[in-house]
């Protein structure tokens, strides 16, 4: 299992199994006792997904030793802020069956990110939570994070895949040694991604298919990634990417298809951050 070093000493697996979207509770237990078998250590759910009992059950049915494991769940908005966040980590324990977490971000920027730091900090140093981290922060808020706290985020998990390739915002992760993690490897196929020229003659050229060679890019790139499918026969797939590497000249290929921008949507657009920060989940 190729693993990444994170800021405080901790290993992570560079290839793990999200479970966003995954919102029936017998297909996201099957799905992630599936992926355990398959090999995978590392799981990612969240609160705000509503699945963490599913997660927790699958787990617990595949025998794989706790320390085996790298688990990490996320804060929603809604329980932003010190006392929230203490409570908010407390329901999700207790849903995954755990007695700790290896990874616990924050899943938006908004609301009192600060107050939920200081309270992850604790966790963190009361040995609760392995590592600490963010999600979804610009690299602006990221810094202002870094600069007036103690603990430095292990982990930003962003957007990152083939059309949107945080270039300048891993370099700068990198320089601050914060670990890069990419949700939605494959965009969701939007672009039409499957399909696209560029990538289907790469995954011929290598007798791959376009999703291992879009994770292979990634993990090249040393982008901790966390596909998720709920057929068995891909999540295997997904997994076995480390049997080949691009050569630097189809990594640059794939490079040229950076269109800088969200395949989704915009964390600076107001109306986005009102939605996100009203959005309430039965957690």
């Amino acid at each position: 299992m190729q693993k990444v070093i994170l800021n405080n000493g901790v290993e992570m697996p560079i290839i793990g199994f999200g479970v966003y979207q995954i919102k029936d509770a017998n297909e996201c237990e099957q799905s992630v006792y599936d992926a355990l078998m398959a090999g995978y250590r590392l799981i990612d759910t969240a609160a705000a997904y509503q699945n963490e009992e599913a997660v927790g059950r699958a787990i617990k049915r595949s025998g794989v030793p706790r320390e085996e494991l790298f688990i990490t769940t996320k804060l929603w908005v809604q329980d932003a802020g010190y006392e929230s966040a203490k409570k908010a980590f407390a329901k999700s324990l207790e849903k995954l069956q755990l007695d700790y977490l290896d990874l616990y971000l924050i899943h938006q920027p908004f609301g009192d990110v600060y107050g939920s730091w200081r309270a992850m900090e604790e966790l963190y140093h009361e040995g609760k939570i392995r590592s600490i981290g963010v999600s979804n922060f610009q690299m602006d808020r990221l810094v202002d994070l870094i600069l007036h706290n103690e603990v430095t985020p292990a982990v930003n998990q962003v957007e990152t895949h083939p059309f949107c390739q945080q270039i300048k915002g891993a370099t700068l992760m990198k320089e601050y040694n914060v670990q890069i993690e990419s949700w939605g490897p494959f965009a969701e196929g939007r672009n039409n991604m499957f399909h696209n020229g560029v990538l289907v003659s790469l995954a011929e050229k290598y007798q791959k298919s376009v999703a291992q060679v879009i994770l292979r890019w990634l993990t090249q790139r040393e982008v901790v990634v966390i596909p998720k499918s709920v057929h068995k026969e891909r999540i295997i797939e997904n997994f076995n990417i480390f049997d080949f590497d691009l050569s630097i000249e189809d990594m640059e290929t794939i490079a040229a298809l950076d269109m800088k921008q969200s395949s989704f949507f915009s964390h600076n657009d107001p109306e986005i951050v009102k939605a996100l920060g009203t959005t309430r989940f039965e957690i």
